[in-house]
């Protein structure tokens, strides 16, 4: 009687490809800021960079098929006053992207389909709120315009990006410089972590923290965490010996990571968390966790010795978690599933340059045709290279196992539903016939009007600075005077197909142009110079 050895699994087999020479972005000054972010965030139709940028911060947007070389001239987002620290894309609609900066702001930004022919300075909507700097930002996966800000003041900011309005506001909750923040699937909690080395599970809409787990990694550098597809809670982060750990939590028996280093959690599809940290030597770990059981983790791996914080990133189909250390040269992947050790390492994909930042692709923007699971975009120090993850198969036809409905771009609530309390799961499509992206929208800002706002029927009293709320100082850009829109709403002008084309070939004939006037100056000046030592001669 035969006994089986090897575990079963579809995605044992998987392996990662970097994308060829022709198909990287070469020459992008990537950001030497000193944060633990990606430094990329990428969609179905842009890739987005923060780069090197004087007198402030600035990031880059790119179309996925503009390859090769980026001119130095090329248009640049900007904006913020100081260094730009993370950017995150809507997941309802893939021309608006948020920033946040060292300069204590928010911008919200709308990116045209047609190249830009000068930097875009002007956002849709500028969220004032914070009083240090913004390090964090995360859209809400089911609900239309809601925006997630934290800050170096230790608070966390929900907003309205419709209106420009708070709407929530948790300052009472964490205690030192908040990490890193994850919603679950249908955004009702989140997971935090903090560096304080405390993992939290924070239901945002009641301002209190449902449960919480101290030193859930030992070392002292930062932990990650995401919530796993059946409820708990996957970490990564550093132990004693300074070895990267990997652990598995139940979040009803909550301590972490022991590390004195920055830890990240992620929600998974099942509701657990993953997180990565420290441990208290400085060696790497992940655990697993289960948000009604903090006490134990459900699974907890040593990784190595490194100082650079791991990055997860969670693909809720597969139920697959990717590790990727800042600084290393490495992605890892796992694979978590309700078998023990719940935490099943499947393979490295190595090369040799390190990565100083990444970018991780949502499903829809996937080719199905080539058994694609996952696309990475790995920053180096002046380029930034694709690397493809693939599930090698024989046949040629959809692979219904690979791919199941996945989370679309409609959002499933609205603003105020969400902050009612309605909770809602995200709107699946199906990949099938691959993914066609929907028409372009234009995110709309209503303003505020402020006769809405009446006074107090009582006695009128001055309002100073501090009891304005942070709702009334966020305030959106106003229109240009000599733009003709209507005066309640912000819509950036989109040209047509046929506009959009024209444009293109106006600025390559311009640039070629351009070109050949600067060959015939310089064909002139060798003339010029000829002529002279002629002349010179002649004499």
């Amino acid at each position: 009687m035969s006994r089986r050895v090897v575990r079963q699994s579809k995605f044992r087999h998987v392996f990662g490809q970097a994308a060829k020479a022709d198909q990287t972005y070469e020459d992008i000054r990537v950001s030497k800021v000193t944060w633990d972010s990606s430094f990329c965030a990428v969609n179905p139709k842009f890739l987005a960079i923060i780069v090197e940028a004087g007198g402030g911060g600035a990031f880059i947007v790119l179309p996925l098929a503009k390859t090769g070389r980026v001119d130095k001239n090329y248009p640049l987002v900007t904006g913020h006053t100081a260094p730009v620290l993370d950017i995150d894309w809507c997941p309802h609609n893939d021309n608006v992207i948020a920033s946040a900066s060292d300069d204590t702001t928010i911008m919200v930004w709308q990116i045209p389909d047609y190249t830009p022919v000068r930097n875009i300075t002007e956002p849709i909507i500028t969220l004032e709120g914070h009083s240090k700097r913004v390090g964090v930002l995360s859209w809400h996966p089911t609900a239309r315009n809601v925006l997630l800000s934290a800050g170096g003041d230790n608070v966390i900011i929900i907003w309205n990006v419709g209106t420009g309005e708070v709407l929530l506001s948790l300052d009472d909750l964490h205690p030192d410089i908040i990490h890193s923040v994850c919603w679950n699937s249908n955004g009702s909690l989140l997971a935090t972590t903090c560096k304080d080395k405390t993992l939290r599970i924070i239901d945002p809409r009641k301002s209190q923290v449902v449960a919480e787990r101290a030193r859930p990694h030992e070392g002292a550098r930062p932990l990650r965490a995401v919530f796993t597809a059946d409820g708990k809670l996957l970490s990564t982060g550093f132990s004693r010996m300074s070895e990267r750990q990997l652990a598995l939590w139940d979040p009803e028996r909550f301590a972490a990571h022991e590390g004195m280093r920055p830890m990240r959690a992620v929600f998974t599809r099942q509701g657990h968390i993953f997180t990565t940290g420290f441990t208290r030597m400085s060696q790497r770990e992940l655990g697993l966790w289960d948000p009604n059981n903090f006490e134990e983790p459900v699974a907890l791996q040593e990784m190595d010795t490194s100082n650079g914080v791991l990055l997860p990133f969670y693909d809720p189909d597969s139920s697959i978690v990717y590790l990727c250390g800042k600084g290393d040269s490495s992605i890892r992947y796992f694979e978590i599933t309700d078998e023990p050790p719940f935490v099943h390492y499947l393979n490295t994909f190595s090369s040799k340059e390190p990565q100083r930042g990444m970018g991780f692709m949502p499903k829809r923007g996937l080719d199905v045709s080539k058994c694609e699971i996952a696309r990475f975009y790995k920053l180096h120090e002046r380029k930034c290279e694709p690397i493809i993850m693939t599930v090698p198969r024989k046949s040629d036809l959809f692979q219904d196992d690979l791919y199941p409905d996945t989370p679309g771009p409609e959002a499933a609530l609205e603003a105020d539903e969400w902050l009612s309390g309605q909770d809602a799961e995200p709107v699946l499509i199906s990949l099938r016939d691959g993914y066609v992206p929907p028409k372009h929208r234009e995110l709309r800002v209503t303003k505020r009007n402020i006769l809405d706002a009446r006074p107090p029927s009582g006695p009128r009293r001055s309002q100073s600075a501090s009891d304005t709320p942070l709702s009334v100082r966020s305030r959106p850009v106003p229109p240009r005077p000599d733009t003709p829109l209507p005066s309640t709403l912000i819509q950036p002008l989109v040209p047509s197909p046929q506009q959009q084309h024209t444009l293109e070939t106006l600025l390559e004939e311009i640039k070629t142009l351009r070109e050949r006037v600067q060959a015939q100056e310089q064909r002139i000046t060798a003339l010029e110079n000829m002529l002279c030592e002629l002349v010179d001669g002649t004499d």
